[in-house]
């Protein structure tokens, strides 16, 4: 698993979204629209982008 990453896109805006899906947003590190960041390909990520599908994208 050293190299698998998933990249992460954040598409909706979280202003008025509860306080949960917030800190789920800047827990991956994405802090403007249509920023992409790469993480591993763990199940605790992919489990915070299950949680909050309209705000997150994965990327190829």
């Amino acid at each position: 698993m050293d190299g698998n990453k998933i990249k992460i896109k954040l598409i909706g805006s979280p202003i008025c979204t509860p306080e949960k899906h917030k800190v789920i947003v800047r827990a991956l590190g994405l802090t403007k629209m249509n920023q992409v960041v790469e993480r591993p390909d763990t199940p605790g990520f992919r489990g915070m982008v299950k949680k909050v599908p309209y705000l997150l994208a994965l990327v190829k």
